[in-house]
């Protein structure tokens, strides 16, 4: 900003958001329509990754699948095309994004707060694409091979429609990106004197029991899945113990 904060009315912070919302948008904007352009390569090389028998997760634990998508709605395939394509353009643009908000924040911060706020939004973009790739390497997969060989009769055989598929993937891949945040909201908390490093360790125990619960929600009632989802939870709630201040 090139006024001082103290100067600025509450119609400059308005006209400041504004800015802040339509340069975000317009960045989701260009970027969705990037990925709507390249739908072949999006879709053959990374969207259906999990449903192939030979992805390298299935190779490594030695799980065989056998999936074929359907597709029973006559709109589903474009309208499945035009939300993947704004999803991979809000993924995208989450590093921008973040860059437009610590923007319109940083004035509130006092001085030696900033830098440690500066670490938390950049700490922030980063975690949020290794929480993406957890949901989508490990979580999605295992997912998927619970629910295909899980049945209630051998009557009934499993068809997987396409909307089906892509609601499973969008959902639990968001869902860990957020997840994978929580390192950067505690440095954010404590920065501002909210919490502090003994205060996380005192809650330790009731943390892990917390993280058993949440991976039971997030994944296939299968122990695999919650293990392997768990882990990750558990080190990031190790990571913000570190990071926080004592």
């Amino acid at each position: 900003m090139t006024r001082a904060e103290s100067e600025m009315s509450f119609w400059d912070h308005l006209e400041e958001l504004r800015g802040t919302l339509v340069r975000s948008a317009l960045a989701v904007l260009v970027l969705s329509t990037v990925a709507f352009c390249f739908k072949s390569f999006i879709f053959d090389k990374i969207i259906f990754l999990p449903t192939r028998s030979d992805f390298f997760l299935y190779r490594a634990l030695g799980i065989p699948l056998e999936m074929k998508l359907v597709n029973v709605n006559v709109t589903a395939q474009f309208f499945v095309h035009l939300k993947m394509a704004f999803g991979l353009g809000l993924i995208a643009s989450v590093p921008y994004i973040l860059y437009e908000i610590w923007k319109f924040v940083a004035p509130a911060f006092y001085v030696n707060e900033k830098k440690a706020c500066r670490k938390a939004f950049l700490g922030g973009g980063v975690l949020f694409y290794v929480g993406i790739a957890v949901g989508f390497i490990l979580i999605v997969p295992l997912a998927l091979q619970f629910f295909l060989n899980y049945s209630v009769s051998d009557l009934v055989e499993n068809t997987i429609t396409l909307n089906s598929y892509i609601s499973l993937l969008s959902s639990t891949v968001l869902l860990f990106g957020l997840v994978f945040e929580f390192p950067m909201l505690v440095v954010l908390l404590s920065a501002l004197g909210v919490i502090h490093r003994d205060l996380l360790k005192r809650y330790r125990k009731h943390a892990f029991i917390g993280i058993l619960i949440v991976a039971a929600i997030v994944t296939p009632a299968d122990p695999l899945s919650m293990i392997v989802a768990a882990i990750p939870l558990w080190l990031l709630w190790e990571l913000s113990i570190l990071l926080c201040r004592k």
